[in-house]
């Protein structure tokens, strides 16, 4: 049993072997929080921790009693205005002009497994013995609105995942303008908070600050999460590290706008609040009608930030991702755009093909160009039928030619755009986003589709199906390449407009549906100019996405460090690119390149013809290794060793299930002399199994590497002599570490 419900003091304690969550019904009716932590013995009575006293300023709900202020009591879904004046979970919009609730609590109930969510994307159980949940239900006496407040513990995540649905069991409409997933009181402040932040090609850069009094929030207003925030923070107390210490993981299942924040009172308490972001939501609920939130996910962790993305690695990759690609090995792939652009025929397209199959290639990926007048940015967006011109046998026929050769064939589509130079735009230009009497901003020469518009939906489903089932394709790449600007839907009413943001993202998620419904066995990447929408809103449907477009060997060192203390090392688009590299114009070496990709889903973006011959065979020993080791390095258990954000080095490791086997990835990004000895202690290893180093052909229990350490000292530790190997700017290694017979130190 993982709930427990306490009667007489009306108390409900979620729990499994690592967390507790303690919440009660307060004096008014409200819900109050006791704590989140580690697990604690259970007990009939926690109000204890219900601390209140007269303070100066104070507002009290109840005329004889000056100690009871929601100001400073912990709560489950505050609301503004009765006594409290932080920000409210829940704001509610009235016929009269009100913006005041009182949610007092009504029932319970506990159901083994956990629900789906209408039409959002959430995480899943396969058994009821996974998982329990929770739903209380609070209502508003003069509005008749019904609250669900909805938890479900997993068994064996130290996770809860939260929601929230609200009725209107009234008889007068009203307006949602508010309705946070989560809301978190938290008894102190000593936390250091740490988000993950940046911009198109550096995504995912790890931010931290000391929490201390005021408002510290990321989010985002672009219609999409974003390159600049992803919706995930954490929360962990100042001594806490990778491998120690209580760490709180706050995700939000949810592709479009959202907020997170911490708000520090005078008094110290931290309010911790997640979803939809509030500024320009508004919706309107009618008598009998719902409103469904997203979810949310906490992750608890006593050991440290690792353990924390390992709960989220596991619960994501299996309990979120679903479908035929969820356990399975990524194929390998080469992508033509950085190679070709727009500038390619189709003997072209074929002719990478081939040396890549020569290489061990598994996967071919068409990207952009290949549909309507494509062939620049400025048209064809949204006429989702071949160019003649450039593929004589469409899509099917090159998908043909792709097969004969014994790979598989992809495609890239960006479904929720149109170019106005397109024939979708002709027939229909109320169909993009856009506010009447004003002007209409382009990015990249494009405009977003009102896919708040069922039909819209059905026009872009009916063109993708089509090509998906009549060609051989395997895999679709779907981008999104611009943020929204004029959100207005031309199909709604005035009082419904602030409801398009996310009436687009549930037509998004309405289309992923029906297209990975019908076509279960095709691989679905996610894209959004690279990590512009790496959330775990896609993961859900598409089981991995393009991390970054910036394919940078050293660039992507920060990103997908950043990005893996929440998403599993399976989701991750990493690719071997062309040096000088696009983005930056780095000349990296081949092997680094390759060594940092290989933490992922693993694929090429060049034309493998314009590689030497030596190149050709450092590729197929490439290709050749990841084969061999890719269920270790997409699903085994991912440690961060040394970060890229304090130093010169960056290592990390995967080490597999049975933990036979760990490859470890050490990478330094600018080269040294008369260096120091280096060594750095891995984890996840059995400390009773002896495990071969594959560089040094040594021997080394799983306690020595662990305690003492793994040695990666090398030639820049002294002077370099004549015949030894000099190391060079941007080098790295790979250790591959397996058990082996025998006894270390023979």
């Amino acid at each position: 049993m993982s709930i427990i419900y306490h009667e007489k003091s009306k108390t409900f304690h979620l729990y499994n072997d690592s967390m507790s969550y303690i919440m009660t019904v307060l004096k008014n009716g409200h819900m109050g929080q006791l704590y989140c932590g580690k697990r604690i013995h259970d007990r009939e009575d926690f109000s204890y921790l219900l601390e209140m006293c007269v303070r100066p300023m104070g507002s009290y709900v109840y005329d004889a009693d000056r100690l009871f202020s929601l100001d400073y009591l912990k709560q489950e879904y505050p609301v503004y205005g009765s006594t409290d004046y932080h920000e409210p979970a829940v704001e509610v919009l009235q016929g009269n002009g009100s913006r005041i609730s009182d949610f007092c609590y009504r029932s319970f109930s506990i159901s083994d497994g956990k629900p789906t969510l209408a039409g959002l994307p959430a995480t899943y159980t396969e058994e009821d013995s996974e998982a329990q949940t929770l739903t209380i239900t609070l209502e508003d006496e003069v509005t008749g609105l019904l609250l669900h407040l909805m938890y479900t513990i997993f068994t064996h995540s130290s996770a809860i995942a939260r929601s929230v649905c609200i009725s209107n069991g009234g008889k007068e409409t009203v307006h949602l303008t508010r309705v946070m997933s989560l809301s978190l009181d938290l008894p102190d402040d000593k936390y250091e908070w740490i988000q993950f932040s940046g911009a198109w090609a550096r995504e995912r850069h790890v931010k931290t600050r000391r929490l201390e009094e005021g408002t510290v929030s990321i989010g985002s207003m672009r219609g999409h999460s974003s390159h600049e925030h992803n919706p995930f923070l954490v929360l962990k107390r100042p001594t806490a590290d990778e491998h120690q210490g209580e760490a709180l993981g706050l995700s939000f299942i949810y592709s479009g706008n959202f907020l997170m924040q911490a708000e520090v009172d005078c008094h110290h308490m931290t309010r911790v609040l997640a979803g939809i972001h509030p500024d320009c939501f508004d919706w309107k609920l009618e008598p009998g009608e719902s409103f469904q939130t997203p979810e949310a996910v906490l992750v608890y962790s006593s050991n440290g930030m690792n353990a924390m993305s390992q709960t989220f690695h596991h619960l994501y990759r299996k309990r979120l991702a679903h479908g035929y690609w969820r356990d399975r090995v990524r194929p390998i792939l080469i992508n033509n755009w950085e190679a070709t652009y727009f500038d390619f025929t189709e003997e072209r397209l074929v002719s990478i093909a081939e040396k890549a199959k020569e290489c061990g290639v598994e996967l071919f990926v068409l990207d952009d160009g290949w549909f309507g007048q494509r062939c620049s940015d400025r048209a064809g967006l949204g006429d989702w039928i071949a160019n003649p011109d450039r593929l004589s046998g469409g899509i099917t026929g090159l998908a043909d030619r792709i097969e004969a050769l014994g790979m598989k064939f992809g495609l890239w589509f960006e479904p929720e755009m149109v170019n106005k130079n397109s024939d979708l735009y002709r027939a229909h230009p109320d169909w993009i986003l856009s506010t009447p009497n004003r002007s209409e901003s382009h990015g990249r020469y494009q405009y977003v589709l009102d896919f708040s518009r069922p039909e819209v939906v059905d026009c872009i489903y009916q063109m993708m199906a089509k090509i998906l089932r009549e060609a051989k394709v395997s895999y679709v790449k779907w981008d999104m390449n611009r943020s929204i600007t004029e959100c207005y839907s031309s199909a709604l009413p005035a009082d419904r407009q602030g409801e398009v943001f996310h009436r687009y993202i549930l037509g998004v998620y309405s289309l992923y549906e029906r297209l990975t419904s019908e076509f279960p066995h095709v691989l679905f990447e996610s894209c959004a100019s690279g990590g512009g929408r790496f959330d775990p809103g896609m993961l859900y449907y598409a089981p991995q996405c393009w991390t970054s477009d910036d394919s940078d060997a050293v660039e992507r060192l920060k990103i997908q460090y950043g990005t893996s203390f929440c998403y599993p090392i399976s989701s991750m688009g990493t690719h071997v690119s062309v040096a000088p590299n696009h983005q930056v114009f780095r000349n990296t070496p081949l092997h680094t390149r390759a060594n940092v990709a290989y933490f992922g889903t693993f694929g090429y973006e060049l034309d493998l013809n314009k590689l030497s011959e030596e190149e050709i065979l450092q590729v197929k020993e490439q290709i050749a290794f990841m084969k061999k080791y890719r269920e270790v390095l997409q699903y085994g258990t991912f440690y961060r060793l040394v970060s890229p954000f304090e130093g010169n080095e960056t290592i990390w490791m995967a080490v597999s299930e049975d933990r036979r086997t760990a490859i470890v990835g050490w990478y330094r990004v600018m080269n040294v002399v008369n260096a120091y000895y280096e060594r750095v202690r891995l984890e996840g290893l059995d400390p009773q199994l002896c495990y071969r180093n594959s560089l040094s052909g040594t021997l080394h229990y799983g306690d020595e590497l662990m305690n003492l350490g793994l040695i990666t000292t090398d030639v820049t530790a002294g002077e370099v002599l004549g015949g030894m190997k000099p190391c060079t700017d941007y080098d790295s290694r790979i250790y591959v570490l397996e058990a082996a017979d025998g006894q270390a130190g023979l």
